[in-house]
């Protein structure tokens, strides 16, 4: 049968109405949820830190998306692994905001994998909200910081080990990973001894590679150090899985906390997991949120994780769930963007950004957060606790209150005049 020209023109027509409507109905599809970017190590050596943040996120997003989503759309979560390789972080995060179109990356663990993404999340005008303690000497106009800046952890820590409370430590042993977060915070430390009146021959400084193992020398050497006379503690800012090899060591060869008290900045509840706590009784840990808090905002959010990992059967934690402070940084942070975006009406960056300021949110720690409206960083409470038989802290001391975060320390002379918030570019 012949087709006519009139019948033709009619069958493409509708064809191309077709491929129309198809394309429409894909671009409405992809214009219905809102990309969010995450970017945490779910392989290597910092996988035993990262991997929990990732399914905080994952949680606080379908806890969201049972809300209504945001903005009348759903959360779609882009999972990637940068796989503690420092600079596929960096090409991870080109990949979320370039080709995945994320509005947001929740991210990083690790200094060295945060300075790797800010120079890309700057180019590309991204938004990177960053949950652990670090070194400070950073302000980013694209980046939120709601872990700790040294005069919200590393500073406290250390005035507490020098009080009377705190044992009143003369000498001081600090223990790394090498890298830039422990490097950094260790200048900062120093000088702060220094200014409290402790000479260099009072303070020994080791660092260990990532994934390091073997502890068996440097503990006798702080075994050593620590008998010459005046009372000597130990402050950790070893990262990731070389935790565990390292108490292992300490219980090894009975260091104990009556005798040398190690407080460490990366360890919580999750690295105590694979860790006979017991003869570790006593060690300290400096955080802004502690597990065993006790207030009812605490209880729902154990209580949300606790039913979250059960149900996605998560390792480890659908039989014993545990909460940490970086969990808590992760959930803090998510919920301000929530807010920041809901204010802002909008994704957009800078709208976001503007919104951001000033955001306040009731923290698990039990005291409302808030995000500073020049520098970035969150309004911190301090807490000091000892490691008990079950791998959990007892709080033995706290700040009265929030402390604003300085991202440039006072202990670095070339940081006077600095301005306390990040220039717009």
């Amino acid at each position: 049968m012949q087709t006519t020209r009139r019948q033709a023109g009619k069958t493409l027509t509708a064809v191309a109405l077709g491929v129309a409507a198809l394309g429409l109905s894909s671009f409405a599809r992809a214009e219905d949820t809102i990309k969010v970017g995450v970017l945490h190590s779910l392989s290597g050596t910092m996988a035993i830190s990262e991997t929990v943040l990732k399914d905080t996120i994952l949680m606080e997003i379908d806890a969201q998306n049972a809300k209504g989503g945001l903005l009348g759309k759903k959360l779609e979560a882009v999972v990637v692994d940068p796989a503690s390789n420092w600079p596929l972080f960096a090409e991870k995060t080109r990949q979320l905001i370039s080709k995945d179109k994320v509005s947001v990356i929740f991210g990083c663990w690790t200094s060295v994998s945060r300075k790797s993404v800010l120079p890309v999340v700057e180019e590309l005008n991204g938004l990177l909200f960053y949950p652990v303690q670090y070194e400070g000497e950073e302000l980013s106009k694209n980046v939120f910081y709601t872990g700790a800046a040294p005069n919200q952890q590393a500073i406290p820590a250390v005035e507490y080990l020098m009080s009377k409370d705190g044992g009143s430590a003369k000498r001081f042993v600090l223990l790394g990973t090498d890298y830039v977060y422990p490097r950094t915070t260790n200048k900062i430390l120093r000088a702060f001894l220094h200014s409290k009146g402790v000479k260099d021959e009072d303070i020994m400084e080791e660092y260990t590679p990532f994934g390091h193992s073997d502890y068996q020398s440097i503990i006798a050497k702080i075994k050593k150090f620590s008998a010459e006379g005046k009372k000597t503690a130990v402050v950790s800012t070893i990262n990731g899985d070389s935790n565990v090899p390292f108490y292992k060591e300490l219980g090894n060869q009975g260091l104990k906390a009556t005798d040398v008290p190690v407080v460490a900045f990366s360890v919580g509840e999750e690295e105590l997991r694979g860790v006979d706590a017991k003869p570790l009784v006593g060690h300290l840990a400096a955080w802004n949120y502690f597990m065993s808090i006790k207030n009812p905002t605490n209880d729902a959010f154990i209580k949300q994780w606790s039913e979250y990992a059960k149900a996605k059967g998560i390792a480890g934690h659908k039989d014993k769930p545990l909460t940490n402070d970086p969990m808590e940084a992760s959930v803090i942070g998510f919920n301000m963007w929530v807010q920041a975006v809901t204010k802002a009406k909008s994704t957009d960056t800078d709208k976001v950004i503007a919104a951001m300021a000033g955001q306040t949110y009731k923290a698990p720690s039990g005291i409302m957060s808030m995000m500073d409206p020049k520098n970035h960083h969150l309004h911190k409470s301090v807490f000091i606790g000892e490691i008990k038989p079950d791998g959990q802290f007892n709080v033995v001391w706290k700040t009265p209150g929030p402390v604003k975060a300085q991202p440039w320390s006072p202990y670095i002379p070339e940081n006077k005049g600095k301005k306390d918030e990040p220039e717009k570019k």
